[in-house]
């Protein structure tokens, strides 16, 4: 009894050791590793796992570098894997600038990666060329004619300034401010119809790829068209604004007459009011004459004939003397 307990506690004690060693040590993974001929300490392993590294994110890649025979060990993968890197994207681009005989080393490829950008397209780039096609660009030649532009621009990464180099953004931003400087200096739009090559050529010869990260290959026209004419349309809006200033000038002038006529005949009421308080005067005058002996009353009834006379003789001269007559010829039908 006591030799089957003697042999059952060691047994289970050896259990539980070896239980503990492969909850720290993924032994599955250090065999692929030795049997992919990459040398991995297993203790490396246990240190990996008490630092909370995922052990198959830098084994993999590792022994994908090696078998591709890039000179990368784990303590860089684990490093950058720690700083917030894509490691296998990082060993992929490795692999790939190798395979093209690009020049990029772990230390570019990682800063690249930290950078925020997608180092692995960034090679590709570098080996097949990507097109960037532009919006419509509008621009205005002398004439006044719009010319509408689309333009398809071949790029190239450039692997040592992709740290800190403009991206896509500012490549098409470049081109368009290229297209209408180039438009807008050209004489008449007919031109850049005729020869719109002369546009690439242009832009092209302005440097655009400095302080980007890639290198621009050709700038090609994929489409012209002709837009509005912006310099009848300018005319226009001209012609109508000064329309508008001479209205509200002559509607100035016509104000300023109203109110100079609505003056003068405030003053012609004035002077009205004038004659009428004068000619009330004209009464108490007389009886201020004739209270003092310098009016008689003879003198007074004088007056007072010459005065009906010139009124008969106003009201005479006033009457339509055609009317008259003819009111007298129809007395004299209605005798007959």
């Amino acid at each position: 009894m006591f030799e089957i307990f003697g042999f059952i506690i060691p047994l289970i004690v050896i259990l539980v050791i070896v239980g503990i060693f492969l909850s720290f040590v993924p032994l599955g993974l250090w065999i692929s590793a030795v049997s992919a001929g990459v040398r991995v300490n297993i203790f490396s392993l246990v240190g990996m796992r008490l630092r909370r590294v995922r052990a198959d994110k830098i084994i993999r890649p590792l022994i994908k570098a090696q078998k591709a025979g890039m000179n990368v060990n784990a303590n860089q993968l684990e490093s950058h894997l720690l700083s917030g890197g894509r490691v296998d994207n990082v060993v992929d681009a490795l692999i790939a600038a190798h395979r093209a005989n690009l020049d990029l080393s772990f230390e570019r490829a990682a800063a690249i990666d930290l950078a925020g950008r997608n180092v692995f397209e960034a090679v590709k780039m570098s080996v097949t060329p990507k097109i960037i096609e532009t919006p419509w660009i509008s621009a205005v030649a002398i004439d006044g004619i719009e010319v509408k532009v689309i333009a398809k621009v071949t790029v190239r990464a450039n692997l040592s300034r992709l740290v800190g180099g403009a991206g896509e953004e500012t490549i098409i931003a470049r081109v368009g401010e290229g297209i209408v400087t180039t438009v807008g200096s050209s004489q008449s739009h007919k031109s850049v119809l005729e020869n719109p090559d002369l546009i690439s050529r242009t832009v092209l010869s302005k440097g655009l790829d400095n302080g980007t990260a890639f290198e621009i290959l050709s700038i090609d026209i994929a489409d012209v068209d002709i837009g509005r004419n912006i310099g009848a349309h300018l005319q226009i809006q001209q012609a109508e604004a000064d329309k508008q200033i001479a209205q509200a000038k002559a509607e100035e002038r016509r104000a300023t007459a109203i109110a100079k006529e609505q003056e003068m005949r405030a003053e012609v009421e004035h002077m009205k009011a004038k004659v009428v308080e004068a000619e009330a005067e004209v009464p108490r005058a007389m009886a201020e004459a004739l209270r003092s002996g310098n009016l008689g009353v003879m003198d007074y009834y004088r007056m007072q004939n010459v005065q009906a006379d010139t009124a008969m003789k106003n009201n005479v001269g006033n009457t339509d003397l055609s009317k008259v007559f003819h009111k007298e010829q129809c007395i004299e039908t209605k005798d007959n």
